[in-house]
């Protein structure tokens, strides 16, 4: 229960889960009027909270037996430590009592060969999962939360699962699911088309722009191993220690003095190495896993639609053919003069079918109306893209500034590499205009 000592003592205005809940904590903070409208901005949800996601990796022998995660919340100031499968049950109960809000998708689980790489992969996955999800304004408010990101005893699978049993889904909960109709547009099935468009055509471009980025920062890095092979041969040049032929050179000094030169440029090539790797890897901190953490949330948005289409609209679509089949069996009874008890019996079903049908399309416009909010934050995360830009031109920038930096402080250190006696002159480090090798 929250009142136990391993739970973090921040925040525990919550009641225990078998005490009835006010509804108002289910409900996105709206201005005063429709309480459709978000009134959210970008920097409001991202200062919600902010979760650190790294690997305990627990070791049996050589093999890597299971992976662990400390997953620390600022806005709860605790740590707690979690495995993959805690995570699963804790998706599961999220999309189980919030069916019609972006749930994003987690990694998916490697049971054998699982890499370093693909270990590292998953972990950045999670931390972009629990971050959108802290950030999601219903989500955020819910005891579900709060237990996964505070509760450090070791059943936390078992105590997700009590949160939400006997509970009901947000239809449930929320005091204005059976008036959502009243809030929504009229053109709202012509509006939830055209959003779902503009979402999928947004996801394909940043699905592209994702995968140039990734290449990009994946230069950066090849470019730093071969500035430092580079410099190792260079260096290994300047230490070769194979006699002189007399023959092989007028003046023998020339050889040596090339060889000191070229022995002390492997340290700038080393330096220049480091800079690229710091680009690449800033790149794809920055950049590259934004772009992931948007289109993760734009990934979720494209599920929400399918769950809506394939969930509650199909279901509706069903009651009311079940409902027209018995109307048709009622009509038959009428005629044929059956038994008094067996026509009640059919008018009871029809009756519970009614209700049925009601309940499903109460649901179908509570779907819609979570989708036309769930619409509206994707278009409050859309000034991401310039937080995206941003990053990416400041690692070019702050990247090229530094390797210039280096480059600048080697090029004087190769004069001596241009002089070939007193008497002859240094000639130029570029080629003269026109054709090098021109006759």
């Amino acid at each position: 229960s929250p009142s136990s000592p391993s739970f973090c003592l921040l925040d525990l205005a919550k009641p225990p889960v078998n005490e009835p809940r006010e509804p108002e904590q289910f409900l996105m903070q709206a201005p005063q009027g429709n309480p459709l409208l978000l009134s959210h901005t970008l920097q409001e949800l991202l200062s919600k909270d902010s979760v650190q996601v790294e690997l305990i990796p627990e070791k049996k022998g050589l093999f890597l037996k299971h992976v662990e995660y400390e997953v620390s919340s600022k806005r709860f100031k605790c740590s707690v430590y979690r495995r993959y499968n805690d995570f699963v049950v804790f998706h599961e109960m999220l999309l189980q009592k919030f069916p019609y809000r972006m749930v994003p998708a987690l990694p998916p689980k490697r049971m054998l060969g699982a890499d370093r790489e693909f270990i590292e992969s998953r972990r950045r996955a999670l931390k972009r999962f629990i971050n959108l999800v802290a950030r999601h304004p219903p989500f955020s408010e819910d005891v579900l939360m709060k237990l996964f990101l505070s509760f450090s005893g070791s059943d936390v699978q078992n105590k997700l699962r009590e949160l939400v049993q006997g509970v009901g889904d947000e239809f449930m909960t929320c005091r204005l699911a059976t008036r959502a109709k009243d809030f929504l547009p009229a053109d709202i099935q012509a509006q939830f088309a055209a959003s779902r468009e503009l979402i999928r055509n947004i996801y394909n471009s940043f699905y592209k722009l994702r995968d140039r980025a990734e290449r990009i920062a994946s230069r950066a890095i090849d470019n730093a191993s071969d500035l430092l092979i580079f410099g190792k041969e260079l260096s290994a040049l300047g230490s070769d220690t194979t006699p002189l032929p007399s023959w092989a050179a007028l003046n023998n000094s020339t050889w040596g003095t090339l060889k000191q030169a070229l022995k002390g440029l492997s340290v700038e090539f080393a330096l220049l190495a480091d800079k690229a790797v710091q680009q690449g890897k800033q790149e794809e901190n920055d950049v590259v896993e934004k772009l992931n953490l948007f289109l993760d949330l734009l990934q979720s948005y494209k599920d929400l639609c399918e769950r809506h289409e394939k969930g509650v609209l199909h279901k509706h679509q069903r009651a009311l053919h079940k409902y027209s089949m018995m109307k048709r069996q009622m009509m038959s009874a009428t005629v044929q003069n059956k038994e008094p008890e067996s026509v009640e019996q059919l008018e009871s079903r029809i009756v519970e079918q009614e209700n049925a049908i009601l309940t499903m399309e109460l649901r179908n416009y509570f779907s819609l109306y979570c989708l036309h909010q769930e619409t509206q934050l994707i278009h409050i995360y859309l000034p991401l893209t310039s937080h995206i830009l941003g990053a990416f031109v400041n690692s070019q920038i702050q990247g090229h500034k530094e390797m210039s930096k280096v480059w600048n402080e080697l090029k004087p250190k190769l004069s001596c590499l241009f002089v070939g006696s007193s008497s002859m002159p240094t000639p130029p480090l570029s080629p003269p205009e026109g054709n090098f090798f021109s006759n």
